[in-house]
């Protein structure tokens, strides 16, 4: 569904990406690992065209990210937010509906709303939250707004970006099985990035390590642990111990 071919990106003398080459599958759950400022959200920017890559390419379902009508393409992707990005003034089921109440996916009124209390129903909360502002919210619950909101449109393709930053463990948990169950349940190709080992573990079909600008290890979650790779166990671990230099 997604293919990086030796995608580069700089940023001034700072070299982001440095010739990425991963194939995320149709309908599977693609974890990519690594340390702050690896090019784990500039990966994810640029297949939604919000950074343009300096050499490479990046195709969604064999045609070029770049290419074609942005409305029907965007159109395809639901994405949860690390900080949940809800807007203050509109209530919750306003969060949830946006984009069916405007642009190429709009639908009457009436429908978004049951749309959305049905998307909230789904991460576990109920209808009298949706006349609610995500002021009057718990992190955990505004999470599962962020949610419900990402998966209102029946997207194809959705993007996770560190969906349990915030969160207590437990509320961890419960994010963590409700990504897993929507995603298998909606049959969508996901990609989220994280530095939760707990998530990789709870969501991923397949795990990429990126370092140093370039996928140092790819293969299925069940393999992780024994990969021998020095990279991706230095990770995993925590240690300060390895290839990877702690930043001081």
């Amino acid at each position: 569904m997604i293919t990086f071919t030796d995608v580069h990106k700089s940023f001034g003398p700072k070299r982001v990406l440095q010739g990425v080459n991963l194939e995320i599958p149709k309908g599977e759950s693609m974890v990519i690992i690594g340390g702050s400022g690896t090019g784990k959200s500039v990966a994810l920017k640029s297949v939604l065209g919000l950074i343009t890559p300096d050499s490479g390419t990046i195709t969604v379902d064999g045609k070029d990210a770049t290419q074609g009508d942005r409305d029907a393409f965007l159109a395809r992707f639901g994405m949860l937010f690390q900080g949940g990005a809800l807007f203050d003034s509109l209530t919750v089921w306003q969060n949830v509906a946006f984009r069916l109440l405007r642009g190429s996916l709009k639908r009457p009124k009436d429908e978004a709303r049951e749309i959305a209390v049905e998307k909230l129903r789904r991460v576990g909360l109920t209808p009298d939250v949706a006349d609610l502002f995500p002021s009057e919210l718990s992190g955990g619950m505004q999470k599962r707004v962020g949610l419900a909101r990402a998966i209102a449109a029946e997207p194809e393709i959705i993007f996770f970006d560190e969906p349990t930053t915030g969160l207590d463990p437990i509320m961890s948990g419960v994010i963590n099985e409700l990504i897993r169950e929507i995603v298998v349940e909606m049959g969508a190709t996901a990609m989220t990035i994280t530095h939760d080992m707990t998530s990789v573990r709870a969501i991923a079909d397949k795990v990429a390590m990126l370092h140093d600008g370039v996928i140092q290890w790819t293969g299925p979650v069940g393999q992780m642990d024994n990969s021998g790779d020095p990279y991706l166990e230095q990770f995993i671990s925590g240690s300060a111990e390895g290839p990877i230099e702690a930043v001081r």
